[in-house]
């Protein structure tokens, strides 16, 4: 700017030598808008020239801005492909065990299935066995799988005694017909009694009175009957487990009996859902 001046200065000095006042005058007047002209251009260079600093940065923080956002995708989208990998690893295993458990919960029911058709043959034997026998004095019934054959005092034994009568024999030779033909069952002998206490000098009490006749009847199956007595347990129960109030001489009556308890081998029974539970290996 300086030296444009300068120069203009010469200039002047070498035409005020030459022309005209007039000319001169022109000459001045045109030279001080080409300096204003000059000076007009160069603060419009300037403000331009920040306005490209400012828009250069700017696009700077944009770009570093884009830069940092795409980054942060990608590794949320590595993020969530790794999340989404375990997703499917984690329902794939839960998937499997849940299809182990229905297969063990199946072979469970399959060996109940199978434990209950026997049980409903072994039922369907006994009530055929026992067609005869008078409906009051026998009863078979079934609880939670397990066969239950109630056969009343009266029918096994005198008043007070547990002596078995030739009739009660009959009836237990029927019974020891079909569990003969059952291996798979085992089966506890009841004793059971009212709560009048007994005042016979051969029984000491009602515990006592109910244990003989159980173990009369297990005798009696495996002495004339065959029944292996392995299968066999003898249980007094006592007054303890009453079927009706004892108030009444009909209710004690019925108190007065002898159970017959069937039961699955359990050790078969186990030995079926463990059979099944190694098909799933």
């Amino acid at each position: 700017m300086k030296k444009v001046i300068g120069l203009g200065l010469t200039v002047l000095l070498l035409a005020s030598s030459c022309v005209s006042k007039k000319k001169f005058a022109a000459l001045e007047e045109d030279y001080s808008k080409v300096e204003n002209d000059l000076k007009s251009a160069e603060m419009a260079l300037s403000a331009c020239e920040d306005k490209n600093r400012d828009l250069v940065a700017n696009y700077k923080s944009q770009i570093e801005t884009l830069k940092n956002t795409n980054s942060a995708l990608l590794n949320s989208q590595g993020d969530l492909a790794t999340i989404s990998k375990k997703g499917a690893e984690n329902l794939e295993r839960s998937l499997e065990s849940l299809q182990e458990k229905d297969l063990q919960i199946k072979t469970m029911r399959d060996a109940i299935n199978k434990k209950d058709s026997v049980t409903l043959a072994l039922v369907t034997s006994l009530k055929g066995a026992l067609d005869d026998v008078n409906d009051s004095d026998i009863e078979i019934s079934v609880e939670k799988g397990v066969v239950f054959v109630s056969i009343s005092d009266k029918l096994l034994f005198g008043s007070g005694s547990y002596k078995i009568t030739e009739d009660a024999k009959r009836v237990l030779g029927k019974v020891a017909k079909v569990v003969n033909d059952k291996k798979d069952f085992e089966f506890m002998v009841e004793g059971h009694t009212d709560n009048v206490p007994i005042s016979r000098e051969c029984f000491e009490d009602n515990w006592d009175l109910s244990t003989k006749r159980a173990t009369a009847v297990v005798r009696v199956l495996q002495n004339e009957y065959n029944v292996n007595p392995s299968r066999m347990t003898a249980a007094g129960r006592s007054e303890y487990v009453p079927v009706a109030e004892n108030d009444t001489k009909s209710g004690r009556a019925k108190n007065r009996r002898t159970r017959i308890v069937v039961l699955p081998k359990l050790d078969q029974f186990f030995g079926m859902i463990e059979d099944g539970m190694k098909n799933l290996d």
